[in-house]
């Protein structure tokens, strides 16, 4: 299994790159948020990838955080869900953007990427629901760890690592751990994930800046009445 490539791009595609490991290149298909946040051709990217292989066809996915990649291997496990669907949804919304559309049980964000219709979205959302605290959580500890390139010589002398995906604010690893934080503290309460984890997805989208005693206050007046 190939889980990772670092290399340079050697050419840009509609929705590939064609990455130069050493020699060797790999094309690997991309969402187009993905594809936007890479660097131009020739410059050091890395995406951890994942590969779908079928009797006729081998073909690589790239992404640009974990959690990113976790989203498309859950996403294909739902009935009418293929790798084309998946990255429709991850490129619509992002990792963050599906957890909490799952999370809230948002149907119409689910439905809002190309060529995921109603039923296909309803059922993303119903089989994947009880799924999305645990990747939410992930998001807090490793998810939201983009793909740093390694050195090579010119990266040396540059004397930085190199992110692949648009540059974050520097507040949104921060925001992804008060989530997790939270999470996790409305579940020791006593609720259920389901419930805990749609109170601060939702109320993380109301204050995306909010710190995790904030977002469990918020969280906790959103679950009072029920």
């Amino acid at each position: 299994m190939i889980g990772k490539l670092s290399g340079r791009i050697d050419h840009r595609g509609a929705d590939h790159v064609l990455l130069d490991v050493r020699g060797v290149g790999y094309i690997v298909h991309v969402s187009d948020r993905t594809l936007a946040g890479l660097p131009e051709v020739g410059e050091p990217a890395a995406l951890y990838t994942d590969l779908l292989v079928r009797e006729d066809l081998l073909q690589l996915f790239g992404f640009p955080t974990l959690l990113e990649k976790e989203w498309h291997r859950l996403l294909m496990t739902v009935q009418g869900i293929g790798a084309k669907a998946s990255m429709a949804i991850l490129g619509t919304l992002g990792a963050e953007g599906v957890s909490r559309a799952i999370a809230l049980g948002d149907i119409n964000a689910i439905k809002a990427a190309p060529g995921v219709g109603p039923k296909i979205a309803q059922r993303v959302v119903l089989e994947l629901k009880s799924k999305a605290p645990g990747l939410m959580a992930m998001g807090g500890a490793r998810g939201v760890v983009q793909a740093a390139v390694p050195g090579t010589d010119d990266v040396i002398e540059a004397a930085r690592p190199v992110v692949v995906a648009k540059r974050r604010t520097p507040s949104a690893p921060a925001q992804a751990s008060a989530t997790s934080e939270a999470l996790s503290a409305l579940i020791n309460l006593g609720y259920t994930q389901g419930d805990a984890a749609g109170a601060v997805a939702e109320a993380a989208g109301n204050d995306p800046d909010a710190a995790t005693p904030a977002l469990i206050r918020a969280a906790l007046k959103l679950l009072a009445p029920r």
